[in-house]
């Protein structure tokens, strides 16, 4: 059996669709518009590909091939895949109970699908292994991981509530089919990796080793007042809904004034503790709330959003670090040095 990711979407908009309908879908546009579940082999793959854009080089064309020729054959039942959420910055670990699907009914990003038993679809990425993470960051949107033992780890971890467990792992040489070489060109140990996404997994880490607890509420407080805000911070203890009061001017008396509620834990952010933070706005008399919770939010929560649009705002862990990275040079000295880090440019791979 198998490891594999299966992303969706370059910025995860076809996430929810695949854990709403227990599904993975080939999302591929033009290229998986016609049926392709009859195709025998990589080289039929590859023919299809070829045909639908004469214009592309050969490494693209095997790009594009190989991805496309794993998801039809190469998975198989009861193999695990991998989604990397990118709305939630979370993961998801699903079993293949079928093989490739094909419905003609459908739009094409959604025509050929395997069904999916989600295992856990939102496990903390503090909860792997670097090294694993590292894997998990492969760019390409469909590819096996095969470096250092992960699908063993991984199913470890399964069998240890989704904690790192510690298991005998062993390294073996085995020869090489024409099959096997073909789906060693599109192991995660060959390809790209998102280098951003492993930067902010460092971060992640190192914000979570640092301000869990009341020190998470100290770092939002620090953005805040960045963001050009005068703020008031609870001390630690109990704070019945309110951990940062923040308001515009000098004095913190102008408009537009907000309730902060922050959650450090590692487990989404309930309904309760919701109406917990709306309750402490009106008791505060602040015009606006703002919610931050590390390990994001219970479907009943963000049902609540777009009722709440013009009154709260959400942020989770993406969005906690979205707001440290456009706010750092701003911040407090004394944020800087815990969480040390440095601009840096890099040139964007254009063929994947």
């Amino acid at each position: 059996m198998s490891l594999w990711i299966v992303r969706g979407g370059k910025y995860g908009e076809y996430e929810s669709k695949f854990i709403e309908e227990n599904k993975v879908f080939l999302t591929w546009g033009d290229l998986t518009a016609n049926n392709l579940t009859a195709i025998a082999d990589y080289n039929g793959v590859r023919d299809s590909v070829a045909k639908l854009h004469p214009d592309e080089t050969n490494r693209t064309v095997g790009n594009w091939s190989g991805q496309i020729w794993a998801f039809l054959l190469a998975i198989k039942v009861d193999d695990w895949i991998v989604l990397p959420r990118k709305k939630n910055r979370t993961i998801a670990i699903g079993k293949v109970i079928s093989n490739c699907k094909f419905d003609s009914t459908a739009e094409n990003d959604y025509k050929h699908y395997r069904d999916i038993e989600w295992l856990n679809i939102e496990i903390s990425r503090i909860n792997f292994d670097q090294d694993i993470l590292f894997s998990f960051g492969a760019v390409q949107t469909v590819c096996e991981v095969k470096r250092n033992d992960a699908e063993a780890r991984v199913r470890a971890m399964y069998k240890n509530n989704w904690h790192v467990a510690n298991i005998q792992t062993t390294k073996v040489k085995l020869s090489t089919t024409n099959a096997e070489a073909v789906q060693d060109e599109i192991a995660v140990d060959q390809v790209e990796v998102d280098l951003e996404e492993l930067a902010r997994d460092a971060i992640a880490n190192l914000i979570i080793q640092k301000f869990k607890g009341h020190g998470m509420a100290r770092l939002v407080n620090a953005i805040l007042r960045a963001q050009g805000f005068t703020t008031y911070l609870s001390p630690e203890g109990p704070d019945k809904g309110v951990d940062i009061l923040a308001g515009s001017g000098a004095f913190g008396f102008e408009n537009p004034k907000i309730c902060v509620q922050v959650k450090s834990g590692d487990t989404p952010a309930d309904h309760t503790e919701f109406t917990h933070l709306i309750g402490a706005m009106q008791s505060v008399q602040a015009d606006y709330g703002l919610f931050v919770s590390w390990s994001d939010f219970k479907q009943t929560v963000n049902k609540e959003e777009a009722n709440k649009f013009f009154k709260v705002r959400l942020w989770n862990q993406s969005d906690l670090i979205e707001q440290l990275l456009a706010n750092y040079d701003k911040l407090d000295q004394s944020i800087q040095s815990e969480i040390p880090l440095k601009r840096i440019w890099l040139v964007a791979n254009q063929d994947i």
